[in-house]
């Protein structure tokens, strides 16, 4: 197998309809992800921490060991940021029912027009016994004419 034989497969799965499909569909689905990141962080959070007492979920952490200077250098703290991963689950629920709701809506449009669809017209009916002895009578007097 050559170097073109493998190149000429490769190039005939990467442009098959499914994997150019899936590539859009992942390329979306970045941008929905960041879109709905945004929705999280900066329209569903403020309001929400606003109720909770003013705190904003991404600052929200423990702090395990503090800050501290040592011989003149300043040694960050040690936290563990609970908040932002408070920020991700918000964002991966609100992706997912997102994606439940599109899926949802995709399946109902699709049972739909199977619905719409005409159906396949039923087979015509086997001949009857006397349609077949009709049928051998004409063919007989068709043979002795």
């Amino acid at each position: 197998m050559g170097k073109s034989s493998f190149l000429q497969e490769f190039k005939a799965f990467a442009m098959k309809g499914n994997v150019v499909d899936m590539a859009v569909g992942v390329i979306i689905g970045g941008a929905f992800g960041k879109i709905v990141s945004s929705i999280v962080a900066d329209v569903i959070m403020p309001p929400l921490g606003l109720l909770i007492g003013g705190v904003n979920f991404t600052d929200l952490k423990w702090v395990m060991k503090p800050a501290e200077v040592v011989d003149g250098k300043e040694i960050a703290a040690v936290t563990l940021n609970y908040g932002n991963f408070l920020q991700a689950t918000f964002d991966f629920l609100i992706i997912a029912f997102s994606i439940f709701m599109f899926i949802k809506l995709l399946t109902k449009l699709t049972e739909k027009r199977k619905a719409e669809a005409p159906a396949v017209p039923p087979a015509p009916p086997a001949p009857s016994k006397e349609e077949l002895l009709l049928t051998e009578i004409r063919d007989i007097l068709k043979e002795k004419k």
